[in-house]
């Protein structure tokens, strides 16, 4: 939806190094210099902060609640508003973005994280699947990627050497952030599962991300130039991928129309794309043209954090805005098998 009247922006963005372990760190100890390094950057304290909404995934922790615990990196006492979401951060900020719209707050802090290497994500993220019919066969996340890829080759809207050329570029792209945990030029590899290669794959590694919302007039007070929330959105495809057509993402298109991303055009966009061929979609889905930077940061295929990497794609074209390095960006983010869940903001910078 578009904003209604109040003007409500995110103006500070911070992440942590992504890396392929921390075995070294709790999610606690990961999660702690990301909040006082994005507190830092506004000069608020953990008690000016009007409500607090974070996202991560109790089946990557293997214990049930497992968010309460990264809440000693918060600080919730004395008591704070708070609020937690099963998903990507992105989804808590939208949950955040709503809070402030209403009036009920004039700040949130909203953050996120996932440690993938404990175990096989690929094997975990069988658990989205419907538990009847999919589930039990055990599909695990880049199979399906894989059978998305191959709809999108007979279609012939890709094939092997495109997707190798996405890869290069986004891993090109990344070099300059010094975030990321894959980058520069690599071989493709073999394939993982055809026609997707290892580099139209994403790192499998551990991080955080954490952003403050601010409202109106506050928001210019804590940021030189907020990256103002133009409009957000979030739409789902079915359940059953046997009913979908994975050469298109419907959601995401209707999730950009109502967030306003085709009023006028974007000259950057962050696309949730954790596999190559997954781009494909979303640039058709968007209509994104030449003349729009795409992952400037490197996207997914440079860090992909189960559970944050939505979130940084809304925090790093925020972080453009914020440079002017961007005036009009568009942020998206996914949760689910071949792009089932979708949300898609539009941010913009106070003219020049």
């Amino acid at each position: 939806m578009s904003a209604p009247g109040r003007e409500v922006a995110i103006v500070a963005f911070a992440q942590s190094d992504h890396r392929r372990r921390t075995d070294d760190l709790s999610e606690v100890e990961m999660v702690m210099p990301v909040l006082h390094e994005v507190l830092r950057r506004t000069g608020l304290k953990t008690s000016d902060i009007g409500f607090t909404c974070s996202g991560s995934s109790d089946y990557l922790a293997g214990r049930a609640f497992s968010f309460t615990m990264a809440l000693d990196g918060v600080g919730a006492w004395p008591p704070i508003s708070e609020s937690h979401v099963e998903m990507d951060g992105a989804w808590a900020l939208y949950e955040a973005w709503v809070k402030l719209l209403t009036g009920e707050a004039d700040t949130a802090l909203v953050y996120s994280y996932g440690k993938s290497s404990p175990g096989s994500v690929r094997d975990v993220l069988t658990r989205q699947l419907d538990p009847y019919y999919l589930a039990p066969l055990w599909p695990d996340s880049v199979a399906l990627a894989a059978l998305q890829a191959q709809a999108l080759v007979d279609a012939g809207d890709t094939d092997e050497a495109a997707l190798a050329e996405i890869a290069a570029r986004r891993r090109a792209a990344a070099t300059a952030n010094p975030y990321a945990q894959v980058t520069g030029a690599r071989p493709q590899g073999d394939h993982v599962v055809a026609p997707l290669r290892t580099g139209d794959c994403p790192p499998i590694g551990d991080g955080a991300a954490a952003v403050i919302l601010a409202a109106g007039d506050l928001a210019r007070e804590l940021c030189a130039r907020p990256a103002w929330i133009r409009g957000m959105d979030h739409r789902i495809e079915a359940h059953s991928l046997g009913v979908r057509d994975l050469t298109d993402s419907p959601s995401t298109r209707l999730a950009a129309e109502r967030a306003g991303a085709f009023e006028r055009p974007v000259d950057t966009a962050e696309l949730h794309a954790p596999f190559t061929s997954q781009e494909v979609v979303l640039a058709k889905a968007l209509g994104l043209g030449e003349d729009v930077r795409i992952n400037p940061s490197g996207g997914a295929l440079a860090a992909n954090p189960v559970m944050a990497a939505g979130l940084l794609r809304l925090g790093e074209a925020a972080a453009r805005i914020h440079r002017g390095d961007s005036d009009r960006a568009l942020a998206h983010a996914t949760s689910g098998p071949c792009l089932q869940q979708n949300l898609v903001a539009v941010l913009e910078g106070d003219p020049r």
